[in-house]
């Protein structure tokens, strides 16, 4: 017998109709089912306002909700598309459906958690329940914690706790019941059918962008194509993710931001890469990087303040570089004309495609805060304005991660010279000649650092520094000093609490 006679699933970074937490559990508890996604104004009307007319990570969604729409079709159902404020909108429409339950797939931003209680408020003020489901991670807020039952800070012991607590649920050899719990196909008898039409991109306000000239495919099918070429290759995944030249990562993490894959599904296919022995050492660190992306959610739940400020209080005493010099270099760095090629290569990759390297996004991240002096929240802003994958959890990790400021991060005072980073990660300069083919002709030696290329090796390749391609920005011998002067605030805190 069905627990509610009518729900709703509210599709949000969770556009597939597999191993979907939501959609599972409404179909199992109810007798219909309606489906709605809804184009929140609250997050489009801000990109219209920034002239993002031809966003990617729009074009994305409104392509996986094609997707997604036909594949609930094929089942009876459909989906409710609707370009609105989401926090009204839902409410509106349980009461035009008479629904008696809204289910979702919780999301853990700060905006989305307020958002969710709004909605949760309106609902229950006219008799209805919202329905939290988990679905973005395996293990959420509180399920893992420390013996003395607090959050986790250092990501080395959290990712123990997390494997004994996957591993104790199950036989790590056969099917597991946590990450097998949605994977099989629910009734979709139960869906309600739903009127015809989508709104257009034009619709909206947006254009079609260039994610098929990027070779991006969206939605479900998109995704597990992916999958399955990378699990060709995840045994090398250890080494070739730091390579930037070559394709040795997964490209999945646009897929994972819009749940058009789930991340039970490629933990499932980790495991078993794992324990087959097929996945070799890479399946292993790629694991460690979903159980990351697991630590971020739960940085970001249970320290929210990490959104705006430090994870460490202390960090937000450093006097970062302001005023017109600051603002100089920093759009510089956003340009891609710091006169550090890895920097500028990186930069470029992320200003014309969307998607930076991961080892990138680590030393660029690090040029801004650590050569340039600028606060890090300033390169955060940035990134997430223009990574098809942003995902505020992550990124705000990553950032405060380079900064020193945040939970795990390196040490303040390791400083990554980019000079060397390119010559460990683009030894023959591969990547730099892809996204700055104005030094293409330079040797392999002298890629890496134009300034210190002979002249005649500079006149050979058709080079001339401060026309083809800039001086650097900053000497980082110099600037690592100043950097080590900038951080002595902390290193002073520090001595002063001992």
């Amino acid at each position: 017998m069905s627990l509610f006679n009518t729900s709703l699933v509210w599709f949000r970074r969770d556009l597939r109709t597999f191993d979907q937490a939501a959609l599972h559990e409404a179909l199992s508890l109810s007798a219909t089912v309606h489906c709605v996604f809804i184009f929140d104004r609250e997050i489009l009307d801000p990109l219209q306002a920034q002239a993002n007319k031809a966003d990617r990570r729009v074009d994305f969604i409104h392509q996986s909700l094609a997707e997604l729409d036909a594949e609930l079709r094929m089942h009876g159902g459909g989906l409710i598309v609707r370009h609105a404020h989401a926090s009204t909108e839902i409410p509106r429409l349980a009461a035009q459906l008479g629904v008696q339950a809204v289910f979702i797939n919780e999301d853990y931003e700060p905006a989305a958690v307020a958002r969710d209680a709004a909605v949760a408020g309106a609902l229950m003020a006219e008799g209805r329940r919202l329905v939290l489901c988990k679905d973005q991670v395996i293990f959420e807020k509180s399920e893992v914690l420390t013996q003395a039952g607090r959050p986790y800070s250092v990501f080395t012991p959290y990712k123990n706790a997390w494997m004994k607590a996957l591993m104790a649920a199950a036989d790590p050899h056969a099917d597991h019941p946590l990450l097998h719990k949605y994977a099989a196909a629910p009734d979709y008898r139960r869906l309600a059918a739903a009127p015809a039409g989508m709104p257009s991109l034009a619709d909206l306000g947006f254009k079609t962008s260039d994610l098929a000239s990027l070779g991006i495919a969206a939605g479900m099918t998109g995704g597990q194509d992916l999958i399955d070429e990378f699990m060709d290759r995840i045994r090398d995944y250890d080494t070739a993710r730091n390579f930037p030249a070559v394709r040795g990562t997964s490209h999945l993490s646009v897929h994972l931001r819009f749940g058009t894959v789930s991340v039970r599904a490629l933990a499932r296919r980790a495991l078993q890469a794992m324990h087959n022995g097929e996945g070799g050492q890479g399946a292993a660190v790629w694991l460690s990087e979903l159980i990351w992306r697991d630590f971020y959610f739960s940085i970001l739940h249970h320290f929210p303040h990490v959104a705006t400020q430090a994870f460490k209080p202390e960090y937000d005493r450093i006097s970062w570089e302001t005023g017109a010099h600051a603002d100089q270099a920093y759009q510089a760095w956003c340009e891609g004309r710091t006169g550090y090629p890895l920097v500028d290569a990186a930069m470029l990759q992320l200003n014309r495609t969307g998607f930076m390297h991961n080892r990138l996004r680590m030393v660029a991240a690090c040029f801004l805060i650590k050569d340039l002096g600028i606060d890090y929240r300033r390169g955060e802003r940035y990134f997430a304005e223009k990574l098809n994958d942003f995902d505020l959890s992550a990124n705000n990790g990553g950032w405060q991660w380079a900064a020193s400021s945040g939970c795990d991060a390196q040490p303040w005072f390791r400083i990554f010279n980019p000079v060397t980073q390119s010559e460990k990660f683009d030894a023959d300069g591969a990547f730099i000649r892809r996204w700055l083919p104005q030094l293409a002709r330079l040797s392999a030696r002298d890629i890496h650092a134009p300034w210190k290329a002979a002249p005649e090796a500079l006149k050979k390749a058709g080079v001339t520094l401060g026309e083809h391609y800039p001086m650097p920005l900053v000497r980082h011998e110099e600037a690592r000093e100043l950097t080590l002067q900038r951080y002595a605030v902390v290193k002073k805190e520090a001595t002063e609490a001992a």
